[in-house]
């Protein structure tokens, strides 16, 4: 992503400036002219983006301009420019942001699709799945000690008592996924007593300790502030890679994995190569470049995954109704604060 001036951007410039005075794009949204832009608002992190765009843009000749924010944001700027949108492609979000903003994207099913694991597939015809990450336990193996974490349930050790960093699933969504999968796992559903009888013990052990945010909590277990963190995949791997003295557990009881997905921002001004965009995302370079250069889990069935990764065939597994939780997300928050407040009033 060059910033300076050379003669092929002027040309480039004017050649724009000449489309305008002519009228613009009339083409409904599509590329006009071999257009070599591609404009993305992405909330991902740095390791990602640094993954992936460079290779996209040597391999497509395409130049990226990447908006960066979180998801809401972005997803509220694409809201507002929706009569004359600024973005291309929106990369990176949860099913169910993209889901409840479906009318801002185009129906785009990549080629590719057919090579992703089952499950992961694009079935709104919105979205394009190109990584997942799982909620995990992070554990300080300096502090643990004797003290067996293999699951949830070990997190009921008295042991553990205000020794457990959880953020707020009221507003993180790390920890959200979390409440959901303690709710699948532990209870069969997101109704069950059983599953809430769970949370509400282990609220009781956080002896009412929340952390700040999501990074708050898996940072506060790998400086060796607290035994053990509810988090998720990408950051608690990045520990272990790097060399801190913690290690990734899965739940024995069953970990969900979520994806995030990318779909065409609806009448963009560079559509060709966002579609282009969303097929590397999900193609065997793009796929491979995510599993061994990020903590990050690619879903293509031939990706390659670095040694720092522990295969998928070797984790409990269990799915999460992602329609029904996105539909019901606000039942399931007032619930959680409910039972939050009566246990620490």
């Amino acid at each position: 992503m060059k910033k300076w001036l050379n003669v092929s951007i002027i040309l480039t410039i004017l050649v724009a400036v000449l489309a305008a005075c002519g009228g613009g794009n009339s083409n409904g949204g599509k590329s006009e002219g071999g257009s070599k832009k591609l404009v993305v608002y992405t909330p991902n992190s740095e390791a990602m983006i640094n993954a992936l765009i460079p290779a996209f843009e040597k391999q497509t000749g395409i130049t990226v301009e990447l908006v960066s924010a979180g998801s809401g944001e972005l997803i509220k700027r694409i809201q507002s420019e929706s009569k004359n949108p600024y973005a291309d492609v929106m990369f990176g979000g949860a099913f169910a942001l993209f889901n409840d903003n479906a009318d801002l994207f185009e129906q785009y099913v990549s080629p590719n699709d057919k090579d992703l694991l089952e499950g992961h597939n694009n079935t709104t015809g919105i979205m394009t799945s190109y990584v997942s990450d799982g909620s995990v336990l992070l554990v300080n193996t300096n502090l643990a000690g004797d003290i067996k974490i293999g699951g949830y349930a070990d997190l009921l050790n008295p042991e553990l008592k205000g020794k457990i960093a959880m953020a707020d699933p009221a507003n993180s969504s790390s920890a959200f996924a979390q409440l959901t999968n303690m709710l699948k796992a532990m209870g069969g559903d997101y109704t069950s007593e059983a599953g809430w009888d769970y949370v509400a013990k282990l609220l009781k052990n956080l002896d009412g300790k929340i952390a700040g945010g999501s990074s708050k909590a898996h940072k506060s277990v790998a400086d060796g502030e607290y035994v053990v963190s509810l988090t998720y995949e990408d950051p608690a791997v990045s520990y272990v890679r790097d060399g801190a003295p913690v290690k990734v557990v899965y739940p024995e009881e069953g970990a969900v994995f979520l994806d995030a997905v990318a779909g065409v921002v609806k009448g963009s001004k560079n559509q060709e190569n966002a579609q282009k965009f969303i097929d590397f995302l999900i193609s065997k370079e793009g796929q491979d470049s995510l599993g061994q250069e990020t903590t990050n889990r690619p879903l293509r069935t031939d990706a390659a995954i670095g040694d720092f990764m522990t295969p998928i065939e070797q984790i409990k597994v269990i799915e999460e109704d992602v329609a029904y939780v996105a539909e019901n997300k606000a039942a399931i928050v007032e619930r959680y604060i409910e039972l939050y407040t009566s246990i620490t009033e």
